[in-house]
């Protein structure tokens, strides 16, 4: 989208110094900014004014910065607050996509992967459509992807993270979604907003924040989402495994690596997929991505059909082969009590020798002992052997990434190994490990 830097002055009440500039999208990071995105100086962990020479060297035709900070080597608007700036801007290229539809999506698992579907079905089915390569789900990422929109998008697709009670309600002011779709309520977050109760008030700000002639896609198997279908003046489908769903989804088998095979149908329509993904959870992410695009007025055969060629962000439910034969689930991204479950649940049902799982600990939760004790028996009682990496929250001695490599030692061929835990468990290191140690 082409953004101008005297644009940019107007909608924030700025100043810009320097002349004007065009722009053709944002970035906040200056290692992934790519030619021709403007860069925005956030302050948070690093003073993104540190690096406006390197935005300037990159390519970026003009600066967001804080008043007082403009540089000599590219066009700056000044501004009382980026982030607020950032807000404003993203609304400004809301205004410009007119009657595109946004989809929202929030959740307590599933964010991600589902946008991913979503993104699939509508592209399959309307052409060019736009979404995150990343979770951008924030203050600062929901501006970046309405700013990233091309200008021929038929839709965009976006991410509603929360930290908080009101977090989502002031991303819908921003990217004003017409579709909402809500994944499911579980406790990511729940020590933020009073328990899984409060999660899903919080959650329930997106249908909320619905125009009446919008649509909320709704996870009608899980009894807190259905309920949101009370506080949203937008039209209402369901979908999940129930009968009384708008959109169902029921499996037919599922394969060696998980993958179900699946029958969706709606209104008396039926349509086979093999879901792209493994996991029963995903299978319910592509249903939903399916009745967001029977809203939009994709047909169902081509949504299934849709599903089964999707490419989902890394570190989210991925096979990967050890050098020895074993197969590891990588779903290191992040991780709570249901998107564990989740997981271990899918281990169960591949592979014929030792299935492991080393699982970090899982962040943000009111009851951490609680949370973390049901997934250990839920582990014991599929027969997976938990290996807890740097934490005793499992009920077992916490071990050193070295420890876990150490006993993973002997893992082959027939033989499968999960790899889970919350972003600041730091995963991701097991997989690299684990591929890189001869199994």
């Amino acid at each position: 989208m082409r953004i101008t830097a005297s644009a940019v002055a107007g909608c924030t009440g700025g100043v810009l110094v320097g002349g004007d500039a065009e722009a053709t999208g944002l970035s906040f990071d200056t290692r992934t900014l790519a030619e021709g995105e403007a860069f925005v100086a956030i302050v948070a962990q690093r003073d993104g004014h540190d690096h406006l020479p390197a935005a300037a060297a990159s390519g970026a035709p003009f600066a967001i910065v804080a008043r007082g900070r403009a540089v000599a080597s590219l066009p700056c608007v000044e501004v009382d607050d980026t982030v607020e700036a950032l807000a404003a801007v993203g609304s400004m290229c809301r205004d410009a996509l007119g009657a595109v539809p946004v989809i929202g999506i929030t959740g307590s698992a599933g964010k991600t992967s589902t946008k991913d579907f979503v993104l699939a079905v509508l592209r399959a089915g309307l052409g060019s459509v736009h979404g995150a390569h990343k979770s951008f789900n924030n203050d600062v990422g929901v501006p970046v992807t309405l700013a990233a929109a091309p200008e021929e998008s038929r839709a965009v697709v976006v991410e509603m993270g929360m930290r908080g009670h009101g977090e989502i309600t002031r991303l819908c002011r921003v990217a004003r979604p017409t579709v909402g779709i809500v994944t499911i309520v579980g406790d990511a977050h729940s020590d933020r907003v009073g328990g899984v109760d409060g999660v899903a008030r919080a959650k329930s700000e997106l249908p909320a924040s619905l125009p009446i002639d919008g649509t909320a896609v709704l996870n009608g198997d899980d009894a807190r989402v259905r309920a949101m279908a009370a506080v949203t003046a937008a039209r209402v489908v369901t979908y999940g495994t129930g009968v009384d769903n708008d959109v169902r989804v029921t499996t037919l088998s599922v394969d060696s690596e998980g993958r179900h095979t699946v029958e969706f149908s709606h209104a008396g329509v039926t349509a086979a997929a093999k879901v792209g993904a493994p996991g029963a959870h995903m299978a319910m992410n592509a249903c939903a991505a399916v009745a967001t695009g029977i809203v939009l007025g994709v047909s169902l055969e081509v949504a299934a059909a849709a599903v089964g060629d999707v490419h989902l962000a890394g570190q989210r439910m991925q096979w990967l082969t050890a050098p020895s034969g074993a197969r590891v689930l990588d779903d290191s991204y992040n991780a709570n009590s249901s998107s564990m479950e989740a997981a271990l649940r899918t281990v169960a049902a591949v592979g014929t020798g030792r299935r492991l799982a080393v699982l970090g600990a899982m962040a943000e939760l009111e009851d951490p002992a609680a949370a973390h004790a049901a997934v250990a028996r839920i582990a014991s009682g599929l027969g997976i052997t938990v290996l807890p990496l740097e934490t005793d929250l499992y009920g077992a001695p916490a071990m050193g990434l070295d420890d876990v490599v150490a006993a993973v030692g002997g893992i082959g061929a027939g033989d499968v190994v999960l790899v889970k835990g919350s972003r600041s468990s730091r995963t991701e290191r097991v997989v690299s490990a684990l591929l890189g140690a001869g199994g």
